[in-house]
């Protein structure tokens, strides 16, 4: 019997290769999400450090530029003291403000990508459960799908054997009745 099923069997194949590599691909793409979520957290620390050091040179550069003045007009000693008093609060307030924006940047960042990473594993996890279902009803369909094939293959070749049975009958009354023809026009 021709194996009419390969081609069958094929598609369903690929069918089922197309799936799991979307799947790998998904979980691909979340992994990087992921990965890139992770990465800004981690740059938040450098970030706060990197603003920190720009606002100590701006203190430095006030504190330098006071120092001057402090130095170049006489009698500012005290005027001067209370500006380099205030602006130090200012910029000890300033601090403070930013080491808690930034700590609680943090904080509320990494609680984000932690109900992220949760809800995306619960998803993972229901997506693996219904592409199991999937997959088996798909090699459910294609166990069905090759019995009919299968089947359809047999009646066909028994239905061409009974077309060349009727044929070769054919042929035999032709040859009867063409023999039956010849005896009746000798006789």
């Amino acid at each position: 019997m021709t194996d009419y099923t390969t081609p069958v069997t094929t598609a369903f194949e690929l069918q089922r290769a197309s799936i799991e590599q979307g799947q790998a691909a998904l979980e691909q793409g979340v992994q990087f999400q992921q990965q890139v979520g992770q990465a800004v957290l981690d740059s938040m620390e450098s970030q706060q450090s990197a603003q920190r050091r720009g606002v100590d040179l701006s203190q430095t550069a006030i504190h330098s530029y006071l120092d001057a003045l402090e130095e170049s007009v006489p009698g500012a000693d005290a005027p001067v003291d209370e500006m380099r008093t205030a602006i130090d609060e200012q910029f000890e307030y300033l601090l403070e403000n930013h080491d808690e924006a930034f700590d609680t940047l943090e904080a509320e960042t990494s609680d984000g990508y932690d109900a992220y990473d949760e809800l995306t594993e619960e998803m993972f996890d229901a997506l693996d459960d219904q592409l199991s279902m999937l997959v088996e009803a798909h090699e459910d369909l294609e166990s069905q799908s090759v019995d009919a094939v299968e089947e359809m293959a047999s009646q066909a070749e028994t239905v061409q054997q009974q077309v060349q049975d009727v044929q070769e009958q054919a042929a035999e009354t032709v040859e009867d009745v063409q023999e039956q023809a010849v005896e009746a026009g000798d006789a």
